[in-house]
């Protein structure tokens, strides 16, 4: 198995952090050419159980910029591992 994380992974975890992307961020940090794209199927495998929620915004530049929150519960084992609660 390689170690090496796919650009889905590392811009779900990117997220996941509480930090935020635009389509021009996600293509210079991860060379992820369709952000859009890959932001449907994180929203997809993230809000399956009710524990993520993805969401987008307008800049003022008129960019989307895309996010993720956690909002399981506070107890969960894994949010307090990584620090999310």
């Amino acid at each position: 198995m390689s170690n090496t994380y796919s650009k889905k992974q590392r811009v779900m975890d990117f997220l996941s952090s509480g930090k935020t992307l635009t389509a021009s961020e996600a293509s210079s940090r991860f060379g992820v050419g369709n952000l859009r794209a890959t932001i449907s199927n994180i929203r997809e495998q993230a809000e399956q159980y009710g524990n993520w929620e993805v969401w987008s915004e307008e800049t003022s530049t008129g960019k989307t910029r895309y996010g993720m929150d956690f909002c399981g519960y506070t107890d969960n084992p894994h949010a307090i591992r990584c620090g999310i609660v």
